[in-house]
């Protein structure tokens, strides 16, 4: 988009339609005649469908007028105002540079926590957009600069509390092998330059980064925090300290509208011991940034709870407690077998979770004609006995 382009879909009439058709159909809209013939239709309905996606997204940006926004797609992949506030939250100083800047939402809410922030975009026109955006939120305190992060660093001759880097994909085609330096900027390659500029790094990746392939690739990480929003895993946040050595922290967070579940814990290669055991009373399920984490062994160590099997990533007691996931009281264990799955189970209502299992969720769903929902939870698991089972469970937490 041009500059002069998006500047003019500032025009107050374009504004007021624009936020009247958020939430319609883009399809049909496209196919109805253009209202503003002297500006390009795909344009205004590209602001419509963008800011339809912000409303849940980034209410903030929503609610304040004149905000233009990048396209549908961008938005779904920028940060979101929960998880930029929250990421916000761990870092704190006097000068911060977010070298990949994008849409800005992350250097909007690091701005809330420092004296001065650098939003560092390479293309122009963007940069020019996020500024304007951030003029219409009355942020003061960030500087919008252009060009090659690396340059910008150079140039500027100064140093940072702390460096941001979100690095993009450079690759898709490479499928679901995700490694570091195919991102752009490649920031294992990068990583001492940036400590000319800054002892403290943040670095943001998407959830499929595999930790283990992370630490091999990166060096001098304190802490690895793994942020899932409503049991969603959102995003990894890498924190780098220059002088750091040792076993990095895994600090994991389930953002929810109860609140936050944190549980953390450090990474080493001594494992706790766990204790196996046939289901209990209740079931506890680790929530999916726990489980992202890997630390299966460290929840024994921390919860008086026993595993129902070593690959089986489901814990039992006898007594309910404060846990990192969701609760259940088991009603009833059955073996899966035909005659079970069709006296209790087949035509009914169900919410189906698979743990070490063979068979998928919609596979047992339409094997035994279960429907979604209702409030009977079913867990098809592998026991300490390598017995495939099926726990009927009433959901309390």
């Amino acid at each position: 988009m041009a500059l002069e382009d998006w500047k003019r879909l500032l025009n107050d009439d374009i504004q007021t339609f624009i936020s009247q058709q958020v939430g319609q159909s883009i399809s049909t809209l496209a196919l109805q005649k253009n209202p503003f013939p002297t500006f390009d239709w795909r344009q205004i309905l590209q602001q419509i469908e963008a800011k339809t996606k912000a409303k849940e997204k980034l209410p903030t940006w929503f609610k304040t007028p004149k905000i233009i926004y990048p396209s549908k797609v961008s938005v779904e992949q920028t940060s979101s105002e929960i998880t930029a506030d929250y990421k916000a939250s761990l870092i704190f100083g006097k000068t911060l540079i977010d070298l990949t800047g994008g849409y800005g939402v992350d250097a909007f809410y690091f701005a809330k926590h420092f004296e001065k922030v650098v939003h560092c975009e390479h293309e122009a026109s963007l940069s020019k957009r996020v500024l304007h955006n951030y003029n219409q939120l009355q942020v003061t305190n960030i500087t919008c600069l252009s060009g090659e992060s690396e340059r910008i660093l150079e140039n500027l001759q100064t140093t940072f509390d702390w460096i941001y880097i979100d690095p993009s994909r450079r690759n898709e085609s490479k499928g679901k092998v995700f490694l570091l330096r195919d991102c752009e900027p490649n920031v294992p390659e990068l990583l001492n330059f940036y400590f000319q500029f800054s002892l403290r790094i943040l670095i943001k990746t998407a959830p499929l980064l595999d930790l283990t392939v992370g630490l091999q690739e990166l060096k001098n990480v304190a802490a690895i925090h793994i942020v899932a929003v409503e049991n969603e895993v959102k995003e990894l946040l890498w924190e780098i300290h220059h002088d750091f050595s040792g076993n990095p922290m895994i600090k994991t967070v389930n953002i929810s509208k109860k609140g936050k579940e944190h549980f953390d814990f450090e990474m080493t290669k001594n494992k706790f011991e766990v204790t196996f055991s046939e289901p209990l009373t209740y079931l506890f399920e680790p929530n999916a940034a726990v489980m992202k984490s890997g630390g299966f062994s460290e929840i024994a160590k921390h919860y008086p709870v026993l595993k129902l099997h070593s690959q089986t990533h489901l814990y039992t007691s006898d007594k309910i407690m404060d846990f990192c996931g969701r609760i259940f009281e088991i009603q009833q264990k059955i073996d899966y077998s035909k005659t079970n799955m069709k006296r209790l189970l087949e035509n009914q209502k169900a919410n189906i979770t698979t743990r070490n299992f063979p068979e998928t969720v919609e596979h047992i769903r339409k094997k035994w004609k279960i429907k979604d929902g209702g409030d009977l939870y079913c867990f098809f698991a592998t026991d300490l006995n390598n017995q495939k089972i099926v726990l009927l469970c009433k959901k309390i937490k």
